[in-house]
Formats: C-alpha cells, structure tokens, sequence
C-alpha cells in the first residue's frame, strides 16, 4: 500500500497540480484521467476516501482530498522506513479533471532521457529531483505490460541473468497484469537499493535504467548508491517541492470535495 499512495500523489501532482484530481471518477459532466495509460495499474484510492470519511467526522469539509493524499504518501513512506518531511497544507479539489494531460504529461516507463527530463522541467523539477523522485521504485511492483519490451529485447543496459528471471512470469506474450518487484533484493523497504540495481543493469523499468546510461544523471545514480542518508534526505526535499505544485490555486474551480471521487 506504501508504493500505491506515494505513486498516487505522484500521479495526482503531475496533471494539474496536487489538486486531487486523479481521485476523480467519471460522470456525467467530465472524464476521468484514471483511463490515461500513465495510469496503468494506479491503486490506492479506497484507502485515500476511508481516511477522508474519518477525517470528515470530525471537521467536515475543512480537509481536502488533495491534503489527505500528500499526507498518506509522507506517512507511506515513513511506514516503509523512508524519510519523513513536513506537509504544507491548504491544498484544495478540482472540479476537473484531464484525460488529456495525464495522457501527455506523466512519464511513460518506454520514454528516453531527454523526454523524460523535459517532463519533470515543465513542471519545475530539476534532473537530480527527477532521479531521487524516481526512487520511490525502491518500492512497489510493475506489471509484466510495463517492462516486457525491455526484458526481451537483448540490449546491452540488461543483465542478461536478470531478464531470464524476470521472463518467468512476463511471458513474451500474454500475462499482461502479472506483477513483479521493482526492487528484487529489497521489495518492502526504502532503501537506496534501486540505484545499486541500475549499477548492475538490472533495472526493471527502461525509464529507470536509462538514468544511468552515460548522460547527464549518472552523477546523481552514483551519488545516491553510495549514500543512503543523501538519497532519503533529497527525496523528502524533493516530495516537498512536488507537492508544492499549483498547491495554492482557489476560486470556484476549487472546492473541498465531500466524497473525494466525486465533485459537490
């Protein structure tokens, strides 16, 4: 559950800022960005609308959705024995939500360097944010969809051993959904393991291991494997400034959402 709600965040603040949008279901009157292909596999929401009802019950339509899900990804993270840092509240729901920039906006895990540095700059994230926001695959799991293209096709930046044990339940064809750990060693924890990983080739996701490929980021993957306290230290920084994105927009396309799923 850890990975789902730091993802989900994530999700959330890269497609109109951290506005809760991606909570959002469809409806009558708009279209949910939960279909986007970014989107694959994001989980989490009953648990963002269970604290949601609790919160209610005791200061009704003073928290936002958007707060409650910045606050579950910090207490995500410190629960897998990750970094804490201090939540700016005040945030407050959508009324709308954009299939079309989840679509364009949310990196894709085929994306090369440069596409994804661009991403992460519009919206004010530097490249060493993008690398250490990145280590939140130090936790959680991928469908077999996501990197099956990467475990076959024999490149040299894969760890032939590891791509032979990962083709184990991500046939070539088939088993699309079939879920494997981003993270062999240590799957449950917050560790620094995943930047060890992409110094072995055995990154699971392209958009992962392609932060170590001779470019501009190596540095940083360097840095960050051999410093677990920096890595921990720069991304709770890093989810404070992430979540700062457009987290201060109000007017009447703004509201605190009863249900977070659905507008007022």
């Amino acid at each position: 559950m850890a990975a789902l709600l730091i993802r989900l965040h994530f999700h959330d603040c890269f497609v109109q800022g951290c506005d809760g949008s991606v909570l959002l279901e469809d409806s009558s009157s708009l279209t949910s960005k939960r279909s986007a292909l970014p989107n694959l596999g994001v989980r989490g929401f009953g648990a963002v609308q269970d604290a949601k009802t609790e919160v209610e019950k005791i200061c009704p339509g003073v928290v936002s959705c958007a707060d409650i899900l910045a606050v579950a990804a910090r207490d995500a993270s410190v629960a897998v024995g990750g970094p804490s840092w201090t939540v700016k509240l005040g945030r407050r729901d959508s009324t709308t939500a954009s299939l079309s920039g989840a679509q364009s906006d949310l990196p894709l895990t085929g994306e090369d360097l440069n596409t994804l540095l661009g991403k992460f700059s519009r919206k004010g994230l530097n490249a060493k944010e993008m690398v250490v926001l990145s280590g939140a695959h130090t936790i959680g799991k991928a469908q077999c969809v996501t990197f099956r293209t990467r475990i076959y096709n024999n490149a040299s930046d894969i760890d032939a051993n590891f791509a032979r044990t990962r083709q184990r339940n991500c046939p070539a064809t088939g088993g699309n959904g079939n879920l494997a750990p981003l993270d062999l060693v240590t799957p449950n924890s917050f560790d620094n393991n995943c930047y060890k990983n992409l110094l072995q080739k055995k990154g699971l996701l392209a958009s992962d291991q392609v932060l170590l490929n001779g470019g501009s980021t190596d540095a940083f993957v360097n840095q960050y494997s051999r410093s677990p306290a920096t890595f921990s230290s720069d991304f709770a920084a890093a989810m404070v400034k992430m979540g700062d994105i457009c987290w201060n927009i109000t007017g009447s396309a703004r509201q605190i959402r009863r249900i977070c799923s659905a507008v007022n």
